[in-house]
């Protein structure tokens, strides 16, 4: 069975005089600064999208929340951070080496004008994003077009990765029923991505601030189909696809980022796996708010969580089992062994310097690997 694979990665950064860098202390012209100075490819069209607003040009773009006037004319963009996304492929090693690529030249151009990126899931300094000023009335009907629209405020203060596969051989149903599974199945898998243990500038009581405010208000998993497969249901789980190379993917929305690009790549044999599992029978329409934030506050501490994840790697392994793309699960093996999160090294590194940016350095491997 043939699947192809992409990548959209949120990258965080601290600017010049080491504060966090967001819509409250950065301007839209100065991450577009950076995003001129990277390259475009032409052979990235049409798989990629432009969107009607003509930010996502290239393989980068700066990620935050549109602004409109009351004719509906977009007028500004309060700025996060800066995207990268990935061109399609065949094969997961690919599109993590194109990743890294992508990654490298971005703190390369970035550095010039003094931002450095750092590993987060969750802004670690703002408790809230408010529309300054209010929507006007254009904005208020454009935010109930959609419930991903309602709560477009949560995506301000996040940051993560969107995971995407498809399998071009696969019915629409059945694309529908794997964002079920994997919908079902997100609260026992997220633990092995947690980042962002920090909130309003000091050490949170958990390991996913992210998980915890945002998966069940925003969906774990998006499937991209024709208007006559749409489901109703809040928050979605089915999308128009925007043009046709978007048709059957799968985005996999809730993972928290990751600070090793190989962490990606078993998360996506992972989500591959789980694809060419026959054995597993959880469905659901909508994330369990609830477990999930009970994995976000222990992750696999948690007795339930932890023996779901088990459940998850042994159906993965046994279908996985002759596919070269095992190999890549062995980070996940670790963490799981040693009922662990990237999140639990961030801990650490804040308690030995007592400084966030320290926590969130972005060189570091979330996993140690076992040496035989």
């Amino acid at each position: 069975m043939q699947f192809q694979f992409g990548i959209e990665h949120e990258v965080a950064f601290i600017n010049r005089d080491g504060q966090f860098a967001d819509f409250s202390n950065t301007r839209f012209a100065e991450f577009d600064t950076i995003v001129a100075a990277l390259p475009e490819y032409a052979s990235d069209y049409p798989q990629l999208r432009i969107g009607d607003a003509g930010i996502k040009r290239k393989r980068w773009y700066i990620e935050g929340f549109e602004r409109f006037d009351e004719q509906g004319q977009l007028t500004a963009c309060l700025p996060k951070g800066i995207e990268i996304r990935t061109t399609i492929h065949t094969d997961i090693e690919a599109a993590i080496a194109e990743l890294q690529t992508s990654f490298q030249q971005l703190c390369s151009k970035a550095a010039a004008w003094g931002f450095t990126p750092v590993l987060t899931s969750f802004n670690p300094q703002l408790e809230t994003f408010e529309p300054s000023p209010p929507l006007n009335a254009y904005e208020f009907r454009r935010r109930q077009a959609s419930a991903e629209k309602q709560t477009a405020h949560i995506p301000m203060l996040t940051y993560g990765p969107d995971l995407n596969f498809s399998i071009p051989a696969l019915q629409p149903a059945a694309v529908i029923t794997l964002g079920q599974k994997l919908t079902y199945y997100s609260p026992y898998i997220l633990p092995f991505s947690y980042s962002s243990p920090f909130y309003c500038g000091h050490l949170w009581s958990g390991l996913s601030v992210r998980t915890f405010i945002r998966t069940g208000p925003r969906p774990a998993a998006m499937v991209f189909v024709d208007p006559e497969h749409l489901l109703r249901s809040t928050p979605s789980l089915t999308k128009p696809s925007r043009l046709p190379a978007e048709t059957g993917r799968i985005e996999f929305k809730a993972f928290d980022s990751c600070g090793d690009f190989r962490l990606y790549g078993a998360l996506l044999a992972l989500l591959k796996g789980l694809a060419l599992d026959t054995t597993l029978p959880g469905r659901s329409l909508v994330p369990d708010t609830a477990l999930h934030q009970q994995s976000a506050r222990s992750g696999f501490r948690d007795e339930q969580i932890f023996k779901g994840a088990q459940a998850v790697m042994m159906a993965v392994d046994t279908a996985l089992a002759s596919d070269r793309d095992a190999r890549l699960l062995t980070p996940l093996h670790h963490l799981l062994n040693q009922r662990q999160s990237p999140a639990d090294k961030m801990i650490q590194r804040f308690q030995e310097t007592n400084r966030l940016v320290a926590a969130m350095q972005y060189d570091a491997s979330p996993y140690e690997m076992e040496v035989a």
